[in-house]
């Protein structure tokens, strides 16, 4: 019988909610927002989460770590985080994306983009060990300025994917999961999802999540820029697009099928 499982992904925000203003909240009112975090995570079920905009120590969310924290909070077994920004001094900044999983991960490794002090961007890779599978996993966030950039980005990623073996099943490789913010939408000219559609074909037959839902921003959805790309072997059975208040992006869920055999 094949198992099922389920993934989000979700921009958190640095855990500030909806305020277009970072560094004006107290530590009770991000404390509380990371406990809603906890608690959608939960709710929606999954069994991987991939976060971005999230802080290891920074000054302006009062040095908490907010992994950890909706790691305590969710009960998730496993979590990792990939700090892409560090800065010291009087106005600490430390912060990147996230890995939280109910499974072991089995391997992971981040990859920042750059070396900038305060909005660099990047992806972190993980193995996760379900019942012996390792489902590797990637989680990026692209710069939301550039075009230029942004593809430059995509390009790394697909490099990386071409260097780095992934786990092997039965005579072939498997190709990731990739998932995150992409700051890019899925039409013709969305730039970096179009480009790394196209690319990751090579890798396997990729299919993209949300179908047609939009995912950012909260209250007025205009666009999708929040995407899964699910590889087979995996069949997606069902895909979601949470409604919530927690954040300037929505989560998106995806569940998707492990057969036996893999």
């Amino acid at each position: 019988m094949a198992k099922t499982l389920k993934l989000l992904t979700f921009n958190i925000a640095h855990g500030r909610g909806l305020s277009l203003y970072q560094g004006f909240h107290s530590e009770r009112v991000i404390r509380r927002n990371l406990s809603r975090i906890a608690q959608l995570l939960n709710d929606s079920g999954a069994d991987i989460v991939a976060l971005q905009e999230v802080d290891e120590r920074s000054h302006w969310n009062k040095n908490l770590n907010l992994a950890r924290l909706i790691q305590e909070e969710s009960g998730f077994g496993y979590a990792q985080i990939g700090v892409n920004n560090r800065r010291e001094g009087g106005k600490p900044l430390a912060y990147g994306n996230a890995i939280l999983s109910r499974h072991p991960v089995h391997f992971w490794e981040n990859n920042p983009f750059g070396s900038a002090t305060l909005g660099e961007k990047g992806f972190i890779y993980a193995e996760v060990d379900v019942d012996g599978h390792h489902i590797p996993v990637i989680n990026l966030h692209l710069d939301f300025r550039s075009r230029k950039r942004r593809i430059w980005q995509v390009e790394r990623i697909v490099q990386y994917m071409r260097q780095r073996p992934c786990p092997r099943r039965g005579d072939g490789m498997v190709a990731p999961i990739i998932c995150g913010d992409f700051n890019s939408g899925s039409s013709p000219d969305g730039d970096a999802v179009n480009h790394l559609f196209q690319t990751v074909l090579e890798h396997g037959d990729y299919q993209l999540y949300p179908t047609d839902a939009k995912t950012f921003p909260t209250y007025w959805p205009r666009k999708a820029i929040d995407f899964v790309f699910v590889p087979e072997p995996y069949r997606v059975v069902g895909e979601e697009v949470r409604k919530s208040y927690l954040s300037d992006h929505l989560p998106v869920l995806v569940e998707f099928e492990i057969a036996p055999g893999e």
